[in-house]
C-alpha cells in the first residue's frame, strides 16, 4: 500500500485521474488530503468539507478480473468496507442509500465516488474516492447531512479511520478476487436505506410516486415495488428517494 498525503487538492479522485493518464498507479495507492477544494460528488455535485475536519482520499484499485457488466460490485464493496469500519466504531443505524451514500439513521455521513479506468472495454482500475464527515460540527443549509463527532460526541483521529476503512477494503476486494458476488450483494441489500418499506420518490419529470424497494439488479439499478403492482428497474439518474 502507498499513501500519498496532501495538505490542499482540488479533488483526490482528480489527482489519481491525473496520475492514471500517464500510468496506470500501484495497486491500493491511496492519496488523502488534509483539505480538498473542488471535492466531487454523484453526478458533478460539491461535497463540503472544512480543513482539517473530516476525512477526505482516494484510493487506486486494480480491478482488471472484474467484468465491465460487474463492475457495480465495486461501488457495493465498496460501501460495505466503509459500514463495517462504522460498525467497528459502534457509529449506530448504519445504512445504504442506493446507489452508495452511507446514512447514519436518516443523515449522510460519507459519499462515494467511483470513477472506473476503461481501456479496449476492460476494467482497467477503479478510483475510489470517499468524503467521510469525521469532525466537523456545522453544515450549512444541508439539513441532512451529520458527522460521526455529532452523532457519539467523540472526537476522531482521522488517521486510525483511514487505516480501518483500507483494512475493509482489502478483505472485500479478497471477496470481489474469489469472485463471491452473491455474499457481496445479499450484505449490500441487507443494509438498504428503506428496504421493504413503503417510500415516495420522484422521477425524472418531477412527478412523485410511492413504492418499496426490494433490491438491486446484478447492474445496480433499484428494483421498486409500485402501486400497480409490478417490480420496475429504475437507473441512478431515473428516480430519487424522498426522504
Amino acid at each position: 500500500m502507498y499513501i500519498i498525503k496532501l495538505d490542499a487538492i482540488d479533488s483526490t479522485n482528480s489527482y489519481l485521474k491525473a496520475m492514471s493518464a500517464v500510468n496506470l498507479p500501484k495497486d491500493f495507492t491511496v492519496v488523502v488530503a488534509n483539505h480538498q477544494t473542488q471535492g466531487r460528488g454523484q453526478m458533478g455535485t460539491i461535497w463540503q468539507t472544512e480543513d482539517g475536519k473530516n476525512l477526505t482520499a482516494s484510493v487506486f484499485k486494480e480491478v482488471g478480473s472484474i467484468a465491465i457488466e460487474k463492475q457495480f460490485y465495486i461501488s457495493m464493496a465498496v460501501a460495505l468496507s466503509i459500514c463495517k469500519a462504522l460498525d467497528h466504531l459502534k457509529i449506530p443505524k448504519l445504512s445504504i442509500k442506493w446507489p452508495n451514500d452511507i446514512l447514519s439513521a436518516n443523515k449522510k455521513i460519507c459519499g462515494i465516488l467511483i470513477e472506473n479506468v476503461i481501456k479496449q472495454n476492460q476494467l482497467k482500475g477503479s478510483i475510489i474516492g470517499f468524503g467521510l464527515n469525521v469532525n466537523q460540527k456545522h453544515f450549512d443549509n444541508l439539513p441532512k447531512a451529520s458527522s460521526i463527532n455529532l452523532l457519539t460526541g467523540i472526537v476522531y483521529d482521522r488517521d486510525e479511520i483511514l487505516s480501518g476503512i483500507l483494512t475493509e477494503l482489502q478483505a472485500y476486494f479478497k471477496l470481489l478476487d474469489a469472485k463471491n458476488y452473491s455474499e457481496i450483494k445479499t450484505q449490500y441489500e441487507a443494509l438498504l436505506f428503506r428496504k421493504d418499506k413503503p417510500s415516495t420518490f420522484k422521477n425524472e419529470d418531477g412527478t412523485t410516486f410511492s413504492g418499496i424497494i426490494k433490491g438491486i439488479t446484478e447492474t445496480g439499478k433499484l428494483n421498486v415495488w409500485t402501486e400497480d403492482d409490478i417490480i420496475k428497474t429504475f437507473d441512478l439518474k431515473q428516480v430519487t428517494l424522498l426522504y
